[in-house]
């Protein structure tokens, strides 16, 4: 798929009220075995990522390396891939520009950028927000192909500010060519809901913590149009290790390695065309 038939396909996932899963991998093999079960669309998780590199999460990942493990991504699958490129990989907007000009190169269908001072947690001033976006979005219009922008509000998730302030900076955003909102985690559904209801534009939702008690019909019902892990899966993946590690170290025992998948599964998964 062209870098343009990619990028229109993946704004055509993007129906406000019947959400789409973007599903986020780690490595080529995370990415090859959710498309073959059925993934839309592929992301990379900037959190998940590092953790390959044995690394935390928050800014201890280079663009250039953001970009080279992407574009492993995208030539495993064949389903559109877009980027968590976290700030932009740097502060000022002329860099979140060159960001989407790279991430485009590189064959991603879109990225999305945040407003967090990393590798604090400590938000943009709003206004220098929206202008960063804004050159973002300048810069994803100007491509010769179609490329999904995604705006993120994360000071709540991150006990930097409330959901009034996130709405705020959300509408600053849209006003400054974003293609797609985001604020992780809003406290609750009722406000992940008001937040779809103050826009026109598709809004993106995090099944983590608390919302993994939703559904996709629950999301649907909010006016969600896309519905992404983070490094939710990627954890998820961790706890196991977890949890068989402290019985290997701790009692001894090998019980949690008897409930893996089977490798014939595996390799039929990685075997599959997507």
């Amino acid at each position: 798929m062209s870098d343009q038939n990619r990028g229109a396909a993946f704004r055509a996932l993007h129906q406000k009220g019947n959400p789409f899963i973007l599903a986020n991998a780690w490595d080529i093999g995370s990415a090859k075995m959710l498309a073959a079960l059925g993934a839309q669309a592929i992301a990379t998780s900037s959190a998940a990522h590092a953790f390959t590199l044995g690394r935390p999460d928050m800014g201890h990942v280079t663009r250039d390396e953001a970009l080279a493990h992407a574009q492993d991504l995208v030539a495993a699958v064949s389903v559109p891939v877009s980027g968590d490129f976290e700030n932009g990989f740097g502060d000022d907007p002329d860099s979140c520009a060159e960001t989407v000009r790279l991430a485009y190169e590189a064959g991603l269908a879109g990225i999305s950028i945040e407003d967090t001072q990393l590798p604090a947690a400590t938000p943009y001033a709003r206004e220098f927000a929206i202008e960063r976006i804004r050159a973002a979005a300048s810069a994803a219009r100007a491509l010769p192909g179609d490329f999904v922008l995604v705006a993120r509000a994360d000071g709540i998730m991150n006990g930097q500010y409330d959901l009034a302030e996130a709405r705020a900076r959300l509408t600053g955003y849209e006003a400054a060519g974003a293609d797609c909102l985001y604020a992780p985690l809003p406290g609750t559904l009722d406000d992940q809901a008001a937040i779809c209801a103050a826009t026109d534009l598709p809004v993106n939702a995090l099944a983590a913590g608390p919302f993994t008690a939703h559904s996709r019909a629950d999301f649907a019902r909010a006016g969600v149009a896309r519905i992404s892990l983070g490094s939710a899966l990627a954890r998820a993946t961790h706890k196991v290790i977890f949890d068989a590690a402290e019985e290997m170290f701790g009692a001894g025992g090998f019980t949690h390695l008897g409930k893996g998948i089977s490798g014939d599964k595996v390799d039929a998964l990685l075997s599959m065309k997507n």
